[in-house]
């Protein structure tokens, strides 16, 4: 039997009495000048007709039964319905229509009984414009490698007709590697190296026992770490309910990079301090805002810095986490971004120094308050983790097309689950960078509003460090 491995088990069967554990990006794109009125509706007919060999990783999935002992194992198909994972929409209706659509395909489950994505080809968006939806079980695929998926099936040509649809197998895409760079794997990944350094595990022990102790000394005495359980309890901290909230919204890279030159910082720390004054002032107009600083769990690579023991790097990229204090207790936006940097900055090094294993072990505390408590029987103004994930995705570097249609904007939808019922994803792609947010309907019903509080924390943020025009 093709066994899953403990991770991606786990999540199937924390599935059944929690949150769909799938991932999810939106393509928006305008059709090339010489589309026909029927242009969306004959590529949903090719992408059904398509009789290319499909990827490896999306003819597979997750089965438990009698017949297996009650173990998850991976079962193959030869061939896929196409007619069930390739549907076709329409929205009669602007922005806040077609992403309220989009919260609705993302809160349905993905049937377990056959390979577990679904994508939507949708029109009827403002302009002529159509979208692109795919979502994939985090079990099949993260999130990195699913953007890496869809623009694998992208050209820099717009004159390319007659290109196959993403599920394609070109030949080159390896089956489901136990690496992964979405947040939740990104959680856990580092916990599948410690076999490797289980012949060094008195270094590992070490590692964690030094890394501990400098985060209680770094958390009294420069304010820039968090302790287990030093995040104040929020809504994004509660259950989640069956509804999801969608939105997105796109700003120029070079926005970012001004603010970047001018203040000395990364545009990561740009895009964090933007997103902490947003929940700041959410929060605060709501009279919700706690006197302490909210908290992020940031993901690090540490690609190049740890290897396992055998020396290999099978398992790809590997990530370790920092908790990032946000700020939200500053009122300066240029006071805030310092306090950013500086922690990344330190978290980074404290990452490059210790590994990814250390790095989970010494968070496993946070991680566990995070997403464990809000299902027990405890007092609701009891401390948290950390409030939400943020993270950031690559994405292509130039513009990119699909038989001619040009992809405007692409975004990444990303997990939420209990005690974690917010989740902020960024994508870089081509000159901007797209940031989506993902909630449970019941504790963000106007999650439209974080849009322009986006534009209005930049705003600031721009002139808080002397970036005009």
């Amino acid at each position: 039997m093709n066994l899953l491995n403990p991770l991606d088990a786990a999540m199937m069967t924390a599935e059944l009495v929690s949150s769909p554990m799938h991932v999810g990006a939106v393509l928006l794109l305008s059709p090339p000048a010489d589309a026909g009125p029927d242009f969306v509706d004959r590529l949903h007919r090719d992408a059904l007709a398509n009789e290319a060999s499909i990827d490896p990783r999306l003819r597979r999935y997750p089965h438990r039964g009698v017949d297996t002992a009650g173990i998850w194992v991976w079962r193959d198909v030869d061939t896929v319905d196409l007619s069930r994972h390739c549907r076709r929409r329409r929205v009669s209706g602007g922005h806040d229509v077609f992403w309220r659509l989009i919260g609705e395909l993302d809160a349905e489950r993905l049937d377990r009984s056959c390979p577990m994505w679904m994508s939507y080809l949708i029109d009827g968006l403002e302009g002529g414009r159509f979208a692109f939806y795919v979502k994939v079980h985090h079990t099949i695929i993260d999130g990195v490698a699913g953007f890496q998926m869809i623009a694998d099936a992208l050209s820099t040509n717009p004159m390319c007709r007659s290109m196959p649809p993403f599920y394609t197998d070109y030949g080159q895409r390896p089956l489901p590697s136990p690496a992964s760079t979405g947040l939740l794997h990104r959680v856990v990944a580092p916990a599948r190296l410690l076999a490797g350094v289980a012949a060094s595990g008195a270094g590992l022990i070490e590692r964690v026992i030094t890394g501990e102790l400098s985060t209680v000394v770094a958390s009294l005495v420069r304010h820039t770490t968090v302790l287990p359980l030093g995040a104040p309890r929020t809504r994004f901290n509660g259950r989640l309910g069956p509804a999801r909230a969608v939105c997105a919204g796109s700003w120029p890279k070079d926005r970012i990079r001004a603010v970047q030159r001018t203040a000395g910082v990364t545009g990561n720390d740009v895009i964090n301090a933007v997103l902490a004054a947003v929940l700041r002032r959410w929060l605060g107009d709501r009279r919700e805002l706690p006197t302490q600083s909210l908290v992020a769990i940031c993901p690090i690579t540490v690609r190049g810095r740890t290897h396992s023991a055998a020396g290999n790097d099978d398992y790809g990229n590997r990530f370790g986490l920092w908790l990032c204090p946000l700020g939200t207790n500053f009122d300066d936006p240029a006071a805030r971004l310092a306090m950013i940097h500086r922690s990344m900055s330190e978290g980074k090094d404290w990452v490059s120094k210790r590994g990814s294993a250390a790095s989970l072990l010494t968070t496993a505390g946070s991680i566990a308050a995070t997403v464990i408590f809000p299902m027990l029987p405890l007092p609701q103004k009891i401390r948290t983790g950390y409030n939400l994930p943020i993270s950031h995705v690559p994405g292509p570097r130039d513009e990119m097309y699909f038989n001619g249609a040009h992809v405007e904007e692409m975004y990444p939808v990303s997990t939420v689950y209990d005690g974690q019922a917010l989740n902020i994803t960024t994508c870089s792609y081509a000159d901007r960078i797209g940031i989506g947010f993902v909630a449970g309907a019941d504790v963000l019903r106007d999650i439209d509003s974080l849009i322009p509080l986006t534009e209005l924390a930049l705003c600031e943020l721009e002139t808080a460090v002397g970036v005009h025009g």
